[in-house]
């Protein structure tokens, strides 16, 4: 698939207006495979990548790739910031703490998802920035020097996403998870349907922070089990936290994928919101096709899959595809929430 804004980041040392040496400590931030990867051939590289999909795709091209940034300070660090404001101001600032003295800071975002505001942010960190326009995105780039940055901005940035209390305290959650501060009106909306009847092993495909997991072990006595996938591990880690009340007492289990890849089993029930956007605002259908898929082949026969979407997102199809019963169960805000039963014979 094209990627714009990873092509346009590479520009600067393809066309010469950063020089890195070969062999140099490269850090990769919010890394992302593709072809343009090519220009840093050479370079002792890690890819810093949390989620599971990108992780992957890095992976398979042979990088070598680490959930969190190692310490040290490295001659050229490289970063992808995230839509999300106080997200990627952090990122740029775990960017400009990671580069050595003299060392260079890249960003680069598309024009529809703040590039004014990355150059502005970078400018104000390192005292300038240089700058290329390409494929409606903007790339930046600016040297570390410790007498220009600005040491209190960028403590203040790095600070940004730290995990912290939303919702009166409910949970934990932090900035560029999906719906970090709020409950967003589809998991709500499915957690109000989810019955008290429940039992057995269960599963939450695209836990994020832990809500609807939650919500099925307060709601259902009788969930001995449930494991939760989720492909972003800066949630996961959050969501044990935020259920670490039933530990010991339900079992419990967080597995950091991609949840289109396949989930172990077999479950007696799952429930999922799943994500229909991934890199870039397009709607990806089949995330969300996948992630039924995944569900049905995950079930034993007989077993329940409560599931919420946007009600234009058009899953009925494949639904219908895969298990015997389907039923909507609301329609409601624009979401709409169906419960779809596997065939006792194995479909």
């Amino acid at each position: 698939m094209s990627d714009p804004a990873l092509d346009t980041l590479m520009l600067p040392l393809e066309t010469g207006g950063v020089d890195i040496d070969q062999g140099a400590r490269v850090l990769f931030l919010r890394a992302r495979a593709g072809r343009a990867l090519e220009a840093l051939a050479g370079m002792d590289l890690t890819c810093v990548q949390s989620f599971a999909p990108d992780r992957d795709a890095l992976e398979r091209s042979g990088f070598k790739v680490a959930a969190e940034a190692p310490d040290g300070h490295h001659d050229a660090v490289l970063v992808l910031p995230t839509r999300q404001r106080q997200e990627a101001r952090a990122q740029l600032a775990e960017a400009v703490a990671s580069a050595k003295e003299g060392g260079i800071v890249v960003a680069c975002a598309p024009n529809t998802e703040g590039a004014k505001t990355v150059e502005k942010d970078l400018s104000d960190l390192l005292g300038g920035v240089d700058k290329v326009t390409k494929n409606k995105c903007r790339a930046v780039w600016g040297q570390v020097r410790e007498d220009a940055v600005d040491q209190s901005l960028l403590e203040e940035w790095r600070a940004l996403d730290a995990p912290r209390q939303v919702l009166d305290g409910a949970y934990l959650s932090r900035p560029g998870l999906f719906a970090w501060d709020r409950i967003d009106p589809a998991s709500k909306l499915l957690s109000g349907l989810i019955p008290d009847t429940l039992k057995g092993r269960g599963a939450d495909l695209g836990a994020g922070f832990g809500y609807l997991a939650r919500t099925v072990l307060e709601k259902a006595p009788k969930v001995a089990a449930m494991d939760l996938y989720e492909a972003e591990k800066r949630a996961l880690d959050l969501a044990e936290e935020n259920l670490s009340a039933f530990k010991g007492k339900r079992a419990m289990n967080g597995v950091w994928c991609d949840v289109t890849q396949g989930i172990d089993g077999p479950y007696d029930f799952i429930v999922s919101n799943p994500p229909f956007h991934q890199t870039g605002k397009a709607d990806r259908i089949d995330v969300g096709q996948g992630f039924i898929r995944v569900a049905a082949a995950g079930l034993r026969p007989g077993g329940e899959f409560y599931l919420v979407a946007n009600r234009h997102l058009p899953y009925e199809k494949t639904l219908s595809s895969v298990f015997a019963d389907v039923i909507q169960l609301a329609d409601e805000g624009g979401y709409k929430v169906i419960r779809a039963v596997k065939a006792k014979g194995g479909r």
